[in-house]
């Protein structure tokens, strides 16, 4: 049901893809569904370029044909489509759980315009209610970093992937950190941001356009307050 969900909301994202554009493709499940459905347009005829956010995605956009380039070729991206582990009502977001927060958040703020889509069980009241915050920290600086993060309360725990610590396509650690519901997403970003050794946290502030979910109910469009 899921994620009969997630291809719902990807497929709607479509509509806003058109000719000749750059799109920015996201990672993890909903997004996966996004990038095979842009690849049947291709196929039939849609002329785009893609910018994936990982090696994942990268991958997948060339299995099914998309043609890819890249931020130096093509600094800004009309649109870019990804997915998200929280939704705030306020239209912020908890990303990477996945793993690919930083070079996710790259592709976003190069971005004109950013599509998120979910499955309804990713809307919240509140970040940080359902999802801990995903933290990309440089390897030497684990330690200084888990202990600033603990220190400002909650857990912070290394991610492990089969008994050994999960790598980013960055070759970076990741501290999934449980710090509870947040009342100023931007304020913590930034306050994350400004650790020596923190490449950047899964809080993404101001950052979608629009949110596309899809619900039992049907589809809801979600548009950022101008």
């Amino acid at each position: 049901m899921l994620d009969d969900l997630k291809k719902q909301a990807s497929i709607a994202a479509l509509e806003a893809i058109k000719d000749g554009m750059i799109v920015g493709l996201g990672t993890g499940s909903t997004a996966t569904h996004f990038i095979r459905e842009l690849g049947v347009r291709v196929q039939a005829g849609l002329r785009v370029h893609g910018i994936p956010t990982s090696e994942e995605s990268r991958k997948l956009a060339v299995e099914v044909g998309i043609p890819l380039t890249t931020l130096r070729e093509h600094p800004i991206i009309d649109v870019t489509v990804d997915g998200a582990d929280e939704v705030s009502d306020g239209l912020d977001l908890i990303k990477g759980l996945g793993g690919a927060l930083v070079r996710e958040k790259v592709v976003a703020h190069a971005s004109k315009k950013v599509i998120i889509v979910v499955d309804e069980t990713k809307l919240t009241g509140r970040l940080g209610v359902k999802a801990p915050i995903p933290i990309e920290v440089v390897p030497f600086a684990l330690e200084v970093a888990r202990g600033q993060l603990i220190l400002w309360g909650g857990e912070a725990k290394l991610r492990e992937k089969e008994g050994k610590p999960f790598l980013s396509d960055n070759g970076n650690y990741i501290l999934d950190w449980w710090h509870g519901p947040i009342d100023q997403p931007w304020a913590l970003e930034k306050q994350i941001k400004g650790v020596t050794g923190i490449v950047d946290s899964g809080i993404f502030a101001n950052v979608a356009s629009q949110v596309i979910a899809a619900t039992s109910a049907g589809i809801r469009k979600l548009q950022r307050a101008e």
